[in-house]
């Protein structure tokens, strides 16, 4: 019986994996289209970019997955009568998910040593293969009628382009390499275009077209107000001009310079920078604290009481600690002015040293969250697996429906529960409204009782999804107001 469960689980196990993998790698080709295309990508670098990124999905496709191949396993069994022969059969439902619950078990640890020791040099190959598709610069395409500013120090605009011969008409090329404007130009009434092997420099055979440049002078003062300056013009019939493409190919980045990154990172080296950044913040708010008192509360320096308040103010108002008003009010006019304009400097200071220190602070701490989100992220990815089989396997037998359809929407509902719930705690994190650890199990510890809920109900064979249920439901409301209304009816008969 347990061969029998396990092999009607690794199925739809494997076939829902990689249909929720091949969605997420859609939804990642959606987002970044704009990136890829018109690159000049081959085939292997593309290749590269899509595998790295589908390891890093599994993470999350794997819980998803379970819960729809639970669903899936369970409502077979369930539409089969087969969970009923074997409920018929003295067997109890916990023990017809005993080999299941011990298979999700080692699929949730192997899922967190993935995450901890896979998951972040995925992260650190696809990201930083990203970021230098992304700095490629786009592949060479002169349309017809715009300037195409893609070469660097080049302006170039061609009227039209014949599609059989590639004969380009009317090119006017600017050359900005000298960055002083459009001092020079140059224009073909035809000419072709043509890539060098290696694709490094552009070569454009112009025809019948001449070249413009200005001439600088070496004394501009003598020509200040004069509007026109001297130019050499150049006629040609044929002229060859070499264009140097640079950054038009792939260039790969170190991938050390992104290793730093919170998503790039397993749980020990996560715990060491969570606890360093937690100490050099601790250390930080310790400087503001003295700061504040030393410096902007207290004062570096005490003004000292003139001798003439001295000698006319009694011993007893001389010996207090500090009495402010008492001291301003046997000032003069001109000592009560520069007191009130120091007090008045020390306060801005104040508040601009706390409003910066500040900024500092909660960008700090919310730097310390993300380490902290991520240190429990390996955790609650793992657990949502076996989570979500808890949810998947009774949910299935207790409504009886296998295939796609049926399983596919209840398991979208409940993932979709679970990843808005997981976004939100998240979010409050990193706004340090919640804890880490309130903000990111906060979605496990409300879908566990739902899961533990509906064991429960599965294994009572509850007919909770029965549509018999519900209709037997709503008539015995409709039977009870039908009653009431007749019972009303009857006290204002009598009444009357």
């Amino acid at each position: 019986m347990h061969i029998f469960i396990i092999k009607s689980f690794i199925g739809p196990l494997i076939l829902t994996f990689f249909i929720v993998l091949f969605i997420l790698i859609m939804q990642f080709l959606w987002k970044y289209i704009d990136d890829l295309v018109g690159k000049g990508l081959d085939l292997a670098t593309l290749s590269e970019l899509l595998f790295y990124f589908s390891v890093s999905f599994i993470p999350m496709a794997l819980p998803l997955a379970i819960l729809l191949a639970s669903l899936m396993t369970f409502g077979n069994l369930g539409e089969n009568l087969e969970l009923t022969a074997l409920k018929s059969s003295g067997i109890s439902l916990q023990r017809i998910m005993t080999p299941l619950i011990v298979l999700v078990i080692f699929i949730s640890i192997g899922a967190f040593f993935f995450s901890n020791n896979v998951l972040p040099r995925a992260n650190l190959k696809s990201r930083s293969l990203l970021w230098d598709i992304q700095q490629q610069r786009p592949e060479l395409n002169i349309k017809a009628g715009t300037f195409y500013n893609g070469i660097e120090g080049f302006s170039i605009k061609i009227s039209r382009k014949d599609p059989k011969t590639n004969l380009l008409r009317k090119v006017l090329i600017y050359d900005h390499t000298d960055r002083k404007g459009n001092i020079a130009v140059t224009y073909a009434d035809s000419g072709y275009m043509k890539m060098s092997e290696g694709d490094s420099t552009l070569i454009l055979t112009l025809y019948h077209g001449y070249s413009y440049s200005e001439v600088e002078e070496d004394n501009k003062r003598i020509r200040r107000n004069v509007k026109t300056y001297p130019h050499r013009r150049e006629s040609f019939d044929e002229e060859t001009i070499m264009l140097e493409l640079t950054g038009f190919g792939l260039q790969r980045s170190d991938e050390d310079l992104f290793k730093n990154n919170y998503s790039m990172m397993n749980i020990d080296q996560l715990s060491f920078f969570r606890d360093s950044l937690s100490d050099v913040l601790d250390d930080r708010k310790d400087m503001f604290s003295n700061t504040m008192l030393g410096s902007h509360y207290f004062g570096a320096t005490r003004r000292k009481i003139p001798e003439r308040i001295r000698e006319e103010a009694p011993d007893s108002v001389i010996s207090r600690e500090f009495e402010p008003y008492t001291i301003l009010y046997n000032l003069n006019d001109m000592e009560q002015s520069g007191a009130i304009d120091q007090a008045l400097t020390k306060a801005s200071n104040a508040q601009r040293f706390v409003s910066t220190t500040g900024t500092s602070l909660v960008a700090q701490t919310k730097r310390i969250r993300r380490y902290q989100i991520e240190w429990h992220r390996k955790l609650t990815l793992s657990f949502a697996c076996f989570i979500f089989f808890f949810i998947g396997a009774p949910l299935g037998a207790i409504i009886r429906k296998g295939g796609l359809g049926m399983p596919v929407v209840i398991s979208v509902f409940f993932f979709v529960i679970y990843y808005v719930i997981t976004l939100t705690g998240e979010k409050f994190v990193r706004e340090d409204v919640l804890s880490p650890f309130t903000g990111m199990w906060i979605s496990s510890m409300i879908l566990l009782p739902l899961g533990i809920f509906l064991t429960y109900k599965a294994t009572t064979d509850s007919s909770m999804m029965s549509k018999e249920t519900y209709a037997l439901f709503l008539r015995k409301i409709s039977r009870i107001f039908k009653l009431d209304s007749k019972h009303i009816v009857d006290e204002d008969i009598d009444n009357n």
